[in-house]
């Protein structure tokens, strides 16, 4: 059974990727290869944990979201990252039951990616993030 929205990536804010890693590695998981996406000022370091991903996410300018998060709130989950198959066709199907964006345009994520986030003001708290992967679209 495929569910319509599966969990992709949960994201996880830290000061530091080597520091970050030591849990999962010591847990067995495998670091994929770092990626930085600089649209968001941040390297990512991703663990493969089942069919989902572990991402953590470094900021690598003072100013990127990443950063900011860090000073208000400290290292720690940052947001949990849906699969949607058409971005468009969801982020139109939102805007229509008055979903809040902090990005209603869509921005590379990793690893080839279109991603759009929701506000945590609409998401109960939490910050959510819709990923679209090449796939192709229906």
């Amino acid at each position: 059974m495929t569910l319509p929205y599966p969990i992709d990536h949960i994201g996880i804010a830290t000061p530091d990727l080597e520091i970050g890693s030591a849990p999962y590695l010591a847990i067995g998981l495998t670091a994929l290869p770092d990626e930085a996406i600089p649209s968001q000022k941040v390297m990512v370091r991703a663990f493969q944990a089942g069919d989902n991903l572990i991402e953590l996410l470094m900021p690598t300018d003072p100013s990127s979201p990443i950063a900011v998060f860090l000073e208000k709130r400290g290292a720690g989950m940052h947001h949990i990252a849906l699969r949607v198959h058409n971005l468009e066709a969801e982020i139109e199907k939102l805007e229509q039951t008055g979903a809040i964006f902090l990005n209603a345009e869509p921005r590379p994520g990793r690893a080839g990616t279109r991603v759009v986030f929701l506000h945590p003001k609409w998401g109960a708290g939490t910050l959510i993030e819709l990923v679209e992967h090449g796939e192709a679209k229906s």
